[in-house]
């Protein structure tokens, strides 16, 4: 598996996200959804990565640069990869990014319901904890907010 930055010109990328987005929208109620689509991920201050198995794409995720923390978006392993690890070995990824960049937390937003579960494990397993809201979040009863302290 390799992982490397993406600038979202791959078709498998962006089929991807294309997915991502609109699983994200479709599971999520109307103004909860806070999933970003490829104009939203192709601003200043956001870094996508792609994790690679040769020609197939395993799992994309991106940071979103704060200037003390890192926040996760758009973290999605491919359908056909799941069980292989390309989700943890992204999220490590990520991790390891923020850390290098002197970041002192990475944050993230996700949804709740039985499609979000196994994200949630996930983020879990590595150390982040439930918290509150960050940036210009606002809490509900269907997002979650999760905080690894680097």
């Amino acid at each position: 598996m390799r992982i490397r930055a993406t600038d979202l010109s791959e078709p498998e990328v962006r089929a991807l996200l294309e997915l991502h987005h609109a699983e994200m929208t479709a599971y999520s109620p109307p103004s909860k959804a806070h999933v970003l689509d490829l104009d939203a991920l192709r601003v200043p201050g956001i870094e996508v990565f792609a994790a690679w198995d040769g020609a197939d794409l395993l799992a994309i995720g991106a940071l979103r640069w704060a200037d003390d923390y890192a926040e996760i978006k758009s973290m999605r392993a491919s359908p056909a990869a799941r069980g292989r690890g390309a989700g943890k070995a992204i999220l490590q990824h990520l991790v390891d990014r923020a850390h290098a960049a002197g970041k002192s937390r990475v944050s993230l937003e996700t949804g709740s319901g039985e499609l979000f579960a196994p994200a949630e494990g996930l983020y879990r397993s590595f150390g982040f904890k439930p918290g509150q809201p960050f940036a210009d979040y606002v809490g509900s009863d269907f997002n979650r907010f999760f905080h690894l302290e680097l």
